[in-house]
């Protein structure tokens, strides 16, 4: 322990609290506004003011990425039900679904998203989720290029910004439920076509 027995200490309970409030409020706020919602809003909800939100979390980004953290049990509780399946072209089809419906959780999250995937930053919050879901997807790629069904060339990445895409019509309202399909066949198509030979 050192000299002041800070180290190790538990926040104080106030501090918990007024962590958990802003959480649950920018959930709230994020579902009903998106991903640029007021955070002087936020924080009035939570009853906190707003340096206490930006002792928090000092950026949009960071608030985002707790909030996320907050909902990626859902997220691997889908790749409990996929490891079960036992077919590496379905598991990644699913995954990819997953990918759609978590990237989709608020309307404007796939720009911040796709903007912290590209950033050579590595303090921008938003890397971690980013990265964490590009692993899981380089997995399924791997494994279905294994078993025959993905094309040498496709890299996780590819199919993480792939499902972002999809995510972004969605949220955009550009395209209908037969379209987004459409999409989602043209995208299937490319990743399991063979490499054209030089």
């Amino acid at each position: 322990m050192s000299p002041s027995g800070q180290q190790g200490r538990k926040p104080r309970a106030d501090v918990q609290r007024n962590r958990a409030a802003l959480l649950e409020a920018a959930q709230r706020h994020f579902l009903k506004f998106g991903v640029g919602t007021s955070l002087e809003a936020v924080a009035k909800d939570a009853g906190v003011g707003p340096g206490t939100l930006y002792r928090h979390f000092p950026t949009r980004e960071a608030l985002l990425a707790a909030v996320l953290q907050t909902r990626s049990e859902e997220l691997v509780a889908r790749q409990e039900e996929i490891a079960r399946l036992g077919d590496a072209d379905e598991a990644l089809e699913q995954w990819l679904r997953a990918l759609e419906e978590y990237f989709s959780a608020f309307s404007g999250l796939p720009e911040p998203l796709m903007a912290a995937a590209q950033a050579q930053d590595p303090d921008n919050p938003l890397r971690l989720p980013c990265d964490t879901v590009i692993t899981a997807t380089e997995e399924y790629v791997r494994a279905a290029q294994r078993a025959g069904y993905v094309r040498a060339s496709v890299k996780g990445y590819d199919l993480f910004l792939a499902a972002l895409s999809v995510a972004w019509l969605k949220g955009a309202g550009a395209a209908d439920a037969e379209s987004l399909d459409r999409v989602r066949q043209l995208i299937a198509t490319g990743y399991r076509e063979r490499d054209i030979q030089e």
